[in-house]
This record gives C-alpha cells, structure tokens and sequence, in this order.
C-alpha cells in the first residue's frame, strides 16, 4: 500500500496542474476529461523527470519514506509534469485540427 500512495499524489497532483494549464489556455480545445488524463499521466512522468532534482532541493527523504517534504515534491514535480503535458497535447490537438 505504500508504494501505490506516491503514484495517486503525482497522478492527483499531475490532473490538477493538467485542469489549470487547461483553463488558462482556453485555446487549448479540449474538454475536462483529456485535460484530467493527460496531466495525470504527466503527474506520473514529472515525478520521474523532476523527482530527482526537486527531492533534494527541499530535503525530502531518500529512502522512500512518507515524510512532509517527499510529499511536497512529488506535489510539485507531479504538476508542473501534468501542466506542461497538458499544454504539449493542447497544441498537438490544435495543430491537427488546421
């Protein structure tokens, strides 16, 4: 059970960058949902990408430990990921439509 709560913290953290990027580029054309699943999925992915870089920065614990500051990064690593995923599919999505 313990290794499955980082992945929901990065995937609910991942959507609700993925619903912000989303409502602020209204060009975006996209409904709730693929905003939702896109930066889930980009949640996931920025804590693999960012995890490493951003862990540390905040002085979160190494071992794999449920503590304030892991929680943090994987909270911010999992929405800038679902932000930036978000906004990469908005304008593929866009680029199809032309």
């Amino acid at each position: 059970m313990e290794a499955i709560i980082p992945i929901i913290i990065q995937a609910l953290s991942g959507a609700a960058g993925g619903g912000i990027i989303g409502n602020i580029v209204k060009s975006a054309g996209m409904t709730l949902l693929p905003k939702l699943l896109a930066g889930a999925v980009g949640g996931v992915g920025g804590q693999a990408a960012l995890g490493g870089i951003i862990g540390p920065l905040l002085g979160a614990a190494t071992t794999g430990a449920l503590d304030p500051m892991t929680i943090l990064s994987q909270v911010i690593s999992g929405g800038l990921g679902g932000g930036v995923l978000t906004a990469l599919a908005s304008v593929v999505m866009n680029a199809m439509k032309k």
